[in-house]
């Protein structure tokens, strides 16, 4: 009988496939007052950017197809009609260059703060090749840290703190915000907001590696009631495990207490994501996977082929050692 990670994977990459509810392509729609300015640039750039590229060509073909008179070289030095286009093109572009930068420079400050003090203040670290999510409060009971899942009121500015564990990462939302780099060392701060419910595709946009395609993360923005239900229940440790899922979390603390957390238990572990509610999230890898019981196990016994070269080892596992800890996996809600 052959064991279950040889069958999973006889089954191809389906498994890792990973659904995507909100395309990147979106940022041609904001969703939120900090990446409506920024929409709007884009848009005005882009029409810019467009009309002197048909104006130029347009200029070029007139140039190339105008049939040249003859002019003796002694009638060149009197003559200034190319001279003066010259100047009047000069004198026009200087001036919408100038207006163009006031208006970015205008763009710019309108999306630097919020205009209220913001509901509450989040701060993402990026790994390579993931983020780590904490929700800082006064009350050290209500703080927890979850991963690559970002949960927001609607309607409310939420403050981010964005740093870095490794290398240089940018944390972009294109619907809520523009990008702002996560550098070592360094914290820079960056704030969204939603105008309605729903699901934002969120995406590290500065190459930082082999698997910096596969580093996404989602913001789930909520009314006000379903948000704060989701913060209690985040904040909440695990309790004990027992009876048939005792085994596998004591599998879980020999093979992966090493690096993940899960609160409430003895597995501390820094270096990974914090799993105290992993089945409240939707994906899996920072994204390269939907959150389903088989995908777990398949990350499991495949992260190396998923995603090469992160620091996720592929673990193989017997199928009773299989069954155990997806029992346990299953109870962390």
């Amino acid at each position: 009988m052959r064991g279950w990670p040889a069958c999973l994977a006889a089954l191809g990459p389906r498994f890792a496939r990973a659904a995507d509810p909100a395309p990147l392509d979106y940022f041609l729609h904001a969703a939120g007052p900090a990446a409506a300015p920024t929409m709007h640039l884009g848009w005005v750039m882009t029409a810019i950017a467009s009309g002197v590229t048909m104006l130029i060509a347009v200029l070029l073909a007139a140039a190339i197809l105008r049939k040249r008179s003859t002019v003796r070289p002694h009638e060149l030095h009197g003559d200034h009609g190319g001279l003066m286009w010259i100047y009047i093109g000069t004198g026009v572009s200087s001036v919408a260059l100038f207006a163009i930068l006031v208006y970015v420079l205008g763009t710019l400050e309108s999306v630097a703060a919020p205009s209220r003090t913001p509901a509450l203040t989040v701060t993402v670290t990026a790994y390579d090749w993931w983020w780590k999510i904490e929700y800082d409060d006064d009350d050290h009971t209500h703080h927890f840290v979850t991963a690559n899942e970002i949960h927001i009121p609607v309607g409310a500015p939420v403050k981010v703190l964005l740093q870095s564990a490794d290398v240089i990462h940018a944390f972009w939302v294109p619907q809520l915000a523009g990008k702002t780099q996560t550098i070592p060392g360094q914290v820079n701060e960056q704030w969204i907001e939603a105008d309605h419910e729903g699901v934002y595709r969120g995406q590290c946009s500065q190459f930082c590696g082999a698997q910096h395609a596969h580093m996404a993360f989602e913001v789930v923005a909520q009314n006000a009631n379903d948000f704060a239900a989701w913060r209690a229940q985040q904040a909440q440790a695990q309790p004990p495990a027992n009876g048939n899922v005792a085994a596998g979390q004591h599998l879980f603390h020999d093979r992966c207490a090493g690096c993940h957390t899960i609160r409430g238990t003895d597995a501390v572990g820094m270096q990974a994501p914090d799993l105290t509610h992993l089945n409240s999230r939707r994906l899996l890898a920072a994204g390269a996977m939907t959150n389903t019981p088989a995908h777990q196990l398949d990350w499991i016994a495949r992260a190396q082929q998923i995603k090469p070269d992160s620091l996720m080892p592929s673990i193989a596992l017997s199928v009773p050692e299989a069954a155990s800890l997806s029992a346990y996996l299953s109870t962390l809600r």
